[in-house]
């Protein structure tokens, strides 16, 4: 019989079969080596807990300067000689001011307290942002109070109604060599008579350009303001709470409480504190990541294989794999790993890591290896 010659398959024809390995698999025993498991509540816990003492010491500052702030209130300051000749001191004390301390407080306080919510609500949805946002306003403020209230006792520069506080006895006069001192004045009323020397800096101006001027710049940021793009609407809409700040400032000038030189050196102190205040937690307004805070200041510690999806992380980049992108070093659990993609990465030495765009070589694919 002839028998026709058996032609053979190709194994191409034949379904691959997994057969069961009794080897451990890493998807299905979290034993499989020591620290691949995945981050489980512990690990998570673990990671809030270092992210709530990171920065523990930022609030800790920021508490404790607001607390010198209240207390330097009460500390008597230096009360410098002035003349009874001198025609800028004998303007009329203003009972009812334009702007009064509760005002100032809800001007420079409370209104970006409520529209930073909102904006954050608007933009990036981030409770990561909200909290550095409402972090950075608390230490502009602070630290503009501190700074104003000491340099505002150590000066000891007379306001231009000092005469009107001061009430001087009657046929008081210059001494023949020198000025008059607050020994002539008969102002029963000593907390009134001590403001008289509280003129250098405006605290009203310098607290309110702290507040506002913090509230503009994370304005700026949201609405990239710096992008090369020349909008009119978004400049105007940032410089809006600048606006009110100088607002604010004018009119302690209207009330005779301060000279223009006050008023001033206030609007510069806040306006700088402000910047300072704003850039420790969020990076240049010129930056392509202005609208993101600065990341966490915890690293990612690597506690599993390099088997884990791709994501955002501080490792530096490789052009020929991943796409030119990041890995993290450890696996994130969702929150967190949402709190990644909502900041901007910064180095060990705090500074913001650029992530160009165009620059990036693409990875070989499947296709290109076969040859």
């Amino acid at each position: 019989m002839h028998s026709h010659p058996q032609v053979q398959k190709s194994p191409e024809t034949y379904p691959l079969h997994f057969l069961p390995s009794p080897l451990p698999q890493p998807n299905s025993n979290p034993s499989f080596m020591t620290g691949t498991r995945r981050p489980g509540p512990m690990m998570d816990s673990r990671r809030r807990r270092q992210l709530f003492w990171s920065y523990a010491p930022d609030w800790i500052v920021t508490i404790g300067l607001a607390a010198i702030f209240i207390g330097l209130s009460n500390v008597p300051g230096f009360k410098r000689d002035f003349s009874l000749q001198d025609q800028t001191l004998y303007h009329p004390f203003a009972v009812h001011e334009r702007v009064p301390d509760w005002a100032l407080y809800i001007i420079c306080g409370v209104a970006p307290l409520t529209l930073q919510p909102i904006i954050n609500l608007l933009s990036v949805r981030s409770w990561w942002d909200l909290h550095n946002s409402v972090l950075g306003l608390a230490l502009s403020l602070s630290m503009t109070g501190v700074i104003t209230q000491f340099v505002k006792m150590t000066v000891g520069r007379p306001r231009p109604d000092l005469i009107a506080r001061c009430i001087p006895a009657a046929g008081a006069v210059d001494p023949p060599y020198g000025l008059a001192t607050v020994t002539i004045c008969t102002q029963t009323n000593k907390a009134m008579l001590k403001d008289g020397w509280m003129s250098f800096p405006s605290g009203h101006s310098s607290l309110s350009f702290a507040g506002l001027g913090f509230l503009a710049f994370y304005l700026s940021g949201k609405l990239h303001l710096f992008d090369h793009r020349g909008c009119a609407p978004k400049a105007w809409l940032a410089l809006t709470p600048l606006s009110g700040a100088a607002l604010v400032a004018i009119s302690r000038t209207m009330d005779y409480r301060h000279h223009a030189t006050d008023v001033l050196a206030g609007s510069l102190l806040g306006i700088i504190v402000a910047y300072f205040s704003y850039r420790q937690y969020y990076p240049s307004l010129a930056s392509e990541h202005c609208q993101k805070p600065y990341s966490p200041r915890i690293k990612n510690r690597g506690e599993i294989l390099p088997m884990h999806r791709r994501s955002q992380s501080n490792l530096p980049t490789d052009p020929l794999t991943a796409d030119g992108d990041r890995y993290t070093d450890e696996r994130l659990s969702e929150e967190f790993q949402e709190l990644a993609n909502e900041t901007v990465p910064r180095d060990e030495d705090g500074h913001e890591i650029e992530m160009p765009k165009n620059d990036r070589v693409p990875s070989p694919t499947s296709r290109d290896l076969m040859v």
